[in-house]
């Protein structure tokens, strides 16, 4: 296992708040030079970026739809110019609205697709040529409890979250014969970020260990997938024992 990131590039999707942000202060921690990728919250992602580079890191905000092919093709070209080729790719850009079975619509359905799923596919097939070039990559995808359960925000978002386990299995296969690249899923359940706590309808009595997670322990996890190389193929479940694997 390595020890350390230095010299390598990650890549954070939606790192401008929530488990986005403590991602991107672990990687940067363990020495990687981090872009912290983010839509809309400029001033936040900013304010991480200036944070890291206090605490004598690197890292550079860059504003990408990622559920958007060309805005995809021009991050990449971005990060070429201020990083190199993406070392570390972290799908975590997503949404969560909850709808009930009458309220949620096709609209729903394919916006769910498009954010949570496909947004990935965009990014690790751009990141893929650098990382068979180095024979080097971590592909880390962000799904949840709600694929292997059904989760409580709708079957629109379950879906996307289980596409997005298929997506993974898919490329750890076919990327094994360029044994330097892995990818992996996280599967997380009711961590305490400030959209969980903005929801005071959620509580955790659903968690067996009887409380919310925290940012922190799912960006451990991360940073293990990171520096791990033999780790492949795996969905990780952080869930505080909700959903318990044979």
């Amino acid at each position: 296992m390595e020890t350390s990131l230095k010299d390598k590039v990650a890549l954070v999707t939606g790192a401008s708040k929530g488990l986005g942000k403590a991602i991107a202060f672990s990687l940067s921690k363990a020495g990687a030079t981090v872009i912290v990728n983010y839509n809309s919250s400029k001033t936040e992602a900013e304010a991480i970026v200036k944070q890291i580079e206090a605490e004598g890191g690197k890292a550079v905000a860059l504003q990408a739809d990622v559920s958007n092919e060309a805005a995809v093709k021009q991050l990449f070209e971005e990060i070429g110019k201020v990083a190199g080729s993406v070392d570390i790719l972290v799908n975590n850009a997503g949404i969560n609205p909850t709808k009930t079975l009458a309220e949620v619509t096709l609209a729903d359905f394919q916006q769910s697709l498009d954010i949570n799923l496909t947004s990935a596919f965009l990014t690790t097939q751009l990141a893929i040529p650098g990382m068979i070039e180095k024979n080097y990559g971590r592909i880390i995808n962000f799904s949840s409890v709600a694929a292997q359960l059904g989760g409580v925000i709708g079957p629109h978002y379950a879906a996307a979250k289980a596409g997005l386990i298929g997506l993974t299995h898919s490329y750890a296969a076919m990327l094994a014969k360029h044994g330097g690249i892995t990818a992996n899923a996280i599967a997380p359940a009711l961590i305490e970020t400030d959209m969980l706590k903005s929801n005071t309808n959620i509580k955790p009595t659903l968690i067996p260990i009887g409380r919310f997670g925290q940012p922190d322990e799912v960006a451990d996890v991360v940073l293990l997938l990171a520096t791990n190389g033999y780790i492949t193929g795996q969905t990780i479940s952080v869930n505080g024992g909700w959903y318990m694997t044979s």
